[in-house]
């Protein structure tokens, strides 16, 4: 831990829009695997989000092969999706989108890293859009069919995997590893315009359903800006 402390680099892990890309295998093909691999700049981030930086990092020191549990609301709020519509959504945000933050799994959940206050206004949003868990005008169907989508902000912590990770075969493991100390991270209405895509998109048909109820093709779509 203390080696690569000193390893200021960041990989450029997806300079260019990542196209057609296959989620599913998408630390393989992104750079060589090093869209997976956390930098000493994202240690440093993710160190800042304790109360107790210097506590952090030393455990980490002590065992960087250990998943962490860190406090949301300040450097991040993260939203956990269930894994396939997380998926729909981040290749809605790495094609035609602004990108993402740092992305992980566990438990066969994705949690995406989003800026702080995402917590607490997405779930309006969502439920501006008639999206949410539904209301009592919505039938059974449509309200099962919705995935269920946990917002982590202000008073709420969450498992961050290892540092190090030998397989990513179980456990918890970065899609896309922090590595810089200053990640772009997506607000709620960026994250709504990716769940407003999915559903349009279809991208859930195989899956059982879409999410939203298809009898307003002109509901508002929100355009956001592409990364800076």
């Amino acid at each position: 831990m203390s080696a690569w402390l000193k390893d200021e680099t960041t990989p450029q892990a997806g300079a260019a829009a990542h196209h057609g890309v296959d989620l599913f295998t998408l630390p393989q093909d992104l750079a060589g695997q090093r869209a997976a691999q956390v930098t000493a700049a994202g240690v440093a981030w993710l160190a800042g989000a304790s109360a107790y930086p210097r506590s952090t990092l030393a455990q980490w020191q002590d065992d960087p092969a250990a998943p962490g549990v860190l406090p949301c609301g300040t450097a991040f709020d993260v939203v956990n999706v269930p894994a396939l519509f997380g998926r729909r959504m981040l290749e809605q945000l790495w094609a035609e989108g602004p990108g993402t933050g740092p992305v992980a799994t566990h438990r066969g959940r994705l949690l995406l890293f989003a800026a702080p206050g995402t917590a607490q206004r997405l779930p309006s949003l969502l439920a501006w859009e008639e999206w949410g868990s539904g209301g009592p005008e919505r039938s059974a169907e449509q309200r099962s069919a919705v995935p269920p989508l946990l917002c982590h902000g202000t008073g709420d912590a969450v498992t961050v995997p290892p540092l190090t990770c030998a397989s990513r075969d179980s456990g918890p493991h970065w899609l896309v590893a922090p590595d810089t100390r200053s990640p772009w991270l997506p607000g709620p209405d960026v994250l709504l315009w990716a769940c407003v895509r999915v559903s349009r998109s279809g991208g859930l048909r195989d899956g059982g359903g879409t999410i939203f109820p298809r009898t307003d093709p002109d509901a508002t779509v929100y355009d956001v800006s592409r990364r800076r």
